[in-house]
């Protein structure tokens, strides 16, 4: 059992996992910028470390301001969330090296699945899907010229070190190629200070959806249930549900199967996520594996009533899973709450909250660490709260959460709260119609 846990963190994801510490015995630090020093994460720490200036290189990026912390305040583990460092094997060695455990996979895992070559060579020799794609990293201009030719358009151009759509372009002929190819390795190069690119087959009206999976030390793996990303704007992510509208008993045990091969392929210890890209025939492929807690892990929690958090502790403490396949019972909903303006291209909206009221009620859970009176910074990620809904059906859940959306009172600054209002009355995402390109078509009323 661990007796301190610092999370290496902030917001509603650092609070998330003190609650969890609590409920097992574990006493908890909270680390924070300057700009959080309000944040409700440090007011339900046992104990807190600022540990620099808002930018977050100079808070929670920075690997020595963390050590130090831990170090003082004799931690003997560090949860990294989810974002900034938790997918980064060097903090995860420098834990190893400090004997403070770090909750999560190891340093060789993390490097496994960081790459994406690496991952997807890895995969094929598991056994597990892959998207048509060329092998290793595009050296020229006349390579993905001759490779898309092969392949046939549409391409994809993807960074090996990206996320969040970064350094990603679609080809749709040649005659587009050069410029696709330039802009997406400087825009790799800017974002990860790695230009390398690989080209794919682009899947067309692809479902993103992810299989949760959890292993240990002891080689077991499991796999809990999916969940259905598919609503995103420029790949974030906005709205996620389990069970997914377009899935099948058949494709949840094909999909779950690979998972756990994928998991299995680099003996994976912790909690994590495999996600596939799923064509409208059904047929699926490895995208990329999430290392980490994900942002969505809500939504798998409310239909298989698992705590994800307390699993991911006892692993690391060097148990074995508790977990087991799931299918899912009932329906989740997750809408990503976010302080944007849908009104205006979704642009940032920090500032204070003058008034707030959360909703409640039967089957509705809020995740989120601001209040009225709390002021949102303007160095971080947007989002500000999560709202989940639990049903027995689909309609059920959308029903209640546009029950709760309608009771979400957030003033002093713009959310989405009248995007998810919307959406949850469109007819085609009431009917399962949607895939990753939905949102190009909805417009705002």
């Amino acid at each position: 059992m661990f007796k301190k846990v610092l999370i290496a963190n902030r917001g509603e994801i650092a609070l998330r996992v003190i609650r969890t510490c609590r409920e097992m015995g574990i006493k908890t630090v909270a680390v924070y910028s300057t700009a959080d020093r309000d944040s409700l994460h440090v007011r339900f720490a046992d104990e807190a470390v600022c540990i620099g200036k808002p930018q977050s290189s100079d808070s929670y990026l920075n690997i020595p301001h963390l050590m130090s912390a831990a170090e003082i305040t004799n931690a003997d583990a560090i949860h990294p969330g989810y974002g900034f460092l938790a997918e980064n094997a060097k903090f995860a060695q420098i834990c190893a090296d400090h004997q403070i455990k770090f909750i999560g996979p190891t340093p060789d895992m993390i490097n496994a699945m960081g790459d994406k070559i690496t991952a997807k060579e890895t995969m094929i020799k598991a056994g597990v899907p892959v998207v048509p794609g060329g092998e290793g990293l595009l050296e020229s201009l006349e390579e993905a010229k001759g490779l898309a030719k092969s392949m046939s358009y549409p391409v994809i151009l993807k960074a090996t070190a990206g996320g969040g759509g970064k350094g990603m372009r679609i080809v749709w002929e040649e005659g587009e190629m050069e410029r696709a190819y330039n802009t997406a390795r400087a825009e790799a190069g800017a974002a990860f200070k790695n230009d390398g690119i690989y080209m794919e087959k682009f899947v067309e009206e692809p479902r993103h959806i992810e299989i949760q999976v959890a292993g240990d030390q002891y080689g077991n793996v499991c796999h809990l249930s999916e969940r259905d990303c598919s609503i995103q704007r420029r790949h974030q992510k906005l709205v996620e549900e389990s069970p997914s509208p377009f899935m099948t008993d058949e494709l949840r045990q094909k999909m779950g199967d690979a998972a756990k091969k994928a998991a299995g392929a680099i003996s994976y210890e912790s909690v994590g996520t495999i996600e596939f890209l799923v064509d409208k025939h059904r047929n699926f492929y490895f995208m990329e594996m999430n290392t980490r807690i994900q942002v969505e892990h809500c939504v798998t929690e409310e239909v298989i009533n698992f705590d994800l958090i307390k699993e991911q502790l006892k692993i690391a403490m060097g148990e074995r899973i508790s977990g087991k396949d799931y299918i899912p019972q009932g329906h989740a909903i997750e809408c990503r709450i976010n302080a944007e303006d849908p009104y205006n291209d979704f642009r940032p909206s920090p500032g204070k909250i003058t008034v707030l009221h959360t909703p409640g009620g039967h089957g509705v859970r809020v995740d989120s660490h601001v209040y009225a009176g709390y002021v949102i910074p303007p160095f971080y990620d947007s989002m500000i709260g999560k709202l989940i809904t639990i049903a027995r059906t689909r309609n059920e859940a959308i029903d209640t959460m546009y029950r709760a959306l309608s009771e979400y009172v957030i003033e002093g600054v713009k959310t989405t709260i009248p995007f998810h209002l919307q959406l949850m009355q469109d007819e085609r995402f009431r009917s399962g119609d949607f895939n990753t390109k939905f949102l190009e078509g909805f417009h705002l009323r």
